[in-house]
C-alpha cells in the first residue's frame, strides 16, 4: 500500500486513514488509483480474502483534499455511519488557508447551493432555486501571513465542495484552488483535521486528528501544532 496512506485505527468494523491530496476517494475517469480500491487490495492482502473485499464508502473528500477519513468494513457499520452523517452525528473540522483577511474573523456562514451541469462546478444560488441545497459552516481565522489566512472550519452540513464554495464567496477563496480560487501554483490548502463519531457497533466516542503537511507551502507558514491543539478539543473547535 502506498506510504502515505496511513492506518490510523482499525477493527472488524471500521477502517480509519490519512487521504493523501490529489487521490481520489472512488474510482473516478481518470483511472487513477484511488482510496477505496486501495484499501479492499489491503484488506484482501492483510487477511488473505479471496476475490473482493467489503469496504463501505460513506463519505467523501475532495480530490485535492487530504486528511482523516472513515470507512465501513461491514454493512451495518456501514449503515449506521450513513444515518450517523446524515443525522449531524459526525462532527467533521478542517484548516485551510484562504486568500486574503475574511471580513469577519468568526462566523457561521449559510448559503443555498447547486451544480452547474454545464461547468461541473458548485454555485451559490437563492434559497429558492430548484435543487438548491441547504449548506451551512462555521469558520474562525486563527492566523494571518503574508496575505493569507489559517482558518478553522467546522463543517455542518457536508456538500459537494461546499467549504471551497462558500469561503470563495466570501471573497476570499482556499489557497491553490483551481477551480473556485485563483489557482496558484500550490496544492489546494484544504485539510481534515479532525473526525469525530460514536462507534457504530460499540457505540464508544471516536476521536481522529491528522496534521495537515506541516512543511509544504504554504501550510509552514503557520504553527499548526499550536493552533489545532488551541482550536480542536472538548466537542469544539473553537477555544
Amino acid at each position: 500500500m502506498r506510504e502515505d496512506i496511513k492506518i490510523l485505527f482499525e477493527d472488524n468494523h471500521i477502517l480509519v486513514v490519512t487521504k493523501p491530496p490529489m487521490v481520489p476517494v472512488q474510482k473516478d475517469e481518470s483511472g487513477d488509483e484511488d482510496m477505496l480500491s486501495i484499501l479492499k487490495q489491503y484488506l484482501i492482502e492483510k487477511y488473505n480474502k479471496p476475490g473482493d473485499a467489503f469496504l463501505g464508502l460513506v463519505h467523501r473528500l475532495d480530490r485535492p483534499t487530504g486528511g482523516v477519513m472513515v470507512f465501513a468494513k461491514t454493512s451495518k457499520a456501514a449503515k449506521r455511519l450513513s444515518e450517523a452523517i446524515v443525522n449531524g452525528e459526525v462532527e467533521k473540522k478542517y484548516f485551510a488557508i484562504v486568500d486574503g483577511l475574511p471580513k469577519d474573523r468568526q462566523k457561521k456562514v449559510i448559503n443555498y447551493l447547486k451544480k452547474n451541469p454545464k461547468t461541473n462546478n458548485t454555485e451559490i444560488v437563492p434559497a429558492l432555486t430548484e435543487g438548491a441545497k441547504y449548506a451551512e459552516l462555521d469558520y474562525k481565522v486563527l492566523d494571518t501571513k503574508s496575505n493569507c489566512s489559517l482558518v478553522a472550519v467546522n463543517l455542518i452540513t457536508g456538500r459537494g465542495h461546499q467549504i471551497r464554495v462558500q469561503m470563495a464567496g466570501l471573497g476570499t477563496p482556499i489557497v491553490g484552488d483551481a477551480r473556485y480560487g485563483k489557482g496558484l501554483k500550490v496544492p489546494l490548502c484544504l485539510w481534515a483535521v479532525e473526525l469525530r463519531f460514536n462507534h457504530p457497533i460499540s457505540g464508544n466516542r471516536m476521536v481522529f486528528r491528522v496534521y495537515p503537511p506541516e512543511n509544504e507551502p504554504l501550510w509552514n507558514l503557520f504553527n499548526l501544532e499550536q493552533h489545532l491543539r488551541l482550536t480542536v478539543k472538548n466537542n469544539n473547535i473553537y477555544d
